[in-house]
């Protein structure tokens, strides 16, 4: 089967992406508005983009009606920065309350019973129980369409991985890490416990494997 983006509903688009586009890493990313109150709010749109300059994107989708920002976005544009906190299974439950649409007076990061601590170099305060917490700096926005969707893209400015997950060489125990990635559905969620290691092929490697000859001179 086979369709034209533009001949798709909305709603039909985004089934055929997020159940095809799979696992997708999710960043609940704190904030601080003006007045320096914290926010944090999940993103499966989410990626890192390069690592020289160590960059990362996100994809914030708008609000209809008077207030089409979300908080994440307002806050970002306020204040230029923000910190992508990588989730772990321990916090799935929590990242979830996150989630949940609270009027302006309730605290989600209370509400969920998380933990903040201070950044070493943005406003916006870490969450202790993430694994890996990446302060970021806004480097570019640009918005689309009439919904106000958002597309970020940040600078890494300073890293944070727990104690005990990564060694002297900077080799990371995946296992420790336990991240989750995003399913299809309302709820399903993948761990990193079902992988499996294919080695990278070589040019040479491939020749001596009889395969047929790229001839001298010519690269794929």
């Amino acid at each position: 089967m086979d369709w034209a983006a533009s001949d798709l509903k909305e709603r039909d688009l985004y089934k055929l992406l997020v159940n095809t586009v799979l696992p997708r890493p999710i960043a609940l990313v704190t904030t601080v508005d003006a007045e320096g109150r914290a926010n944090s709010a999940p993103f499966s749109f989410f990626n890192v983009f390069s690592h020289a300059p160590p960059l990362v994107v996100l994809g914030i989708e708008g609000r209809s009606g008077t207030e089409p920002l979300k908080d994440t976005m307002r806050n970002i544009r306020e204040t230029g920065s923000f910190v992508v906190n990588l989730v772990d299974r321990a916090m799935v439950a929590a990242m979830q309350v996150c989630a949940i649409d609270f009027p302006s007076e309730i605290d989600e990061i209370a509400a969920a019973g998380l933990d903040t601590v201070a950044s070493a170099k943005v406003a916006a305060p870490r969450l202790a129980a993430s694994p890996v917490q990446l302060e970021c700096r806004e480097t570019v926005s640009l918005s689309f369409g009439a919904k106000h969707r958002n597309l970020v893209v940040g600078e890494i400015v300073h890293l944070h991985i727990r104690d005990g997950i990564v060694d002297e060489r900077l080799h990371i125990d995946i296992d420790k890490l336990d991240l989750v990635g995003r399913l299809h559905g309302a709820d399903w969620y993948l761990g990193l416990g079902d992988r499996f290691q294919e080695p990278r092929q070589t040019l040479d490697g491939w020749r001596e494997r009889g395969r047929p000859t790229i001839p001298e001179g010519e690269t794929s």
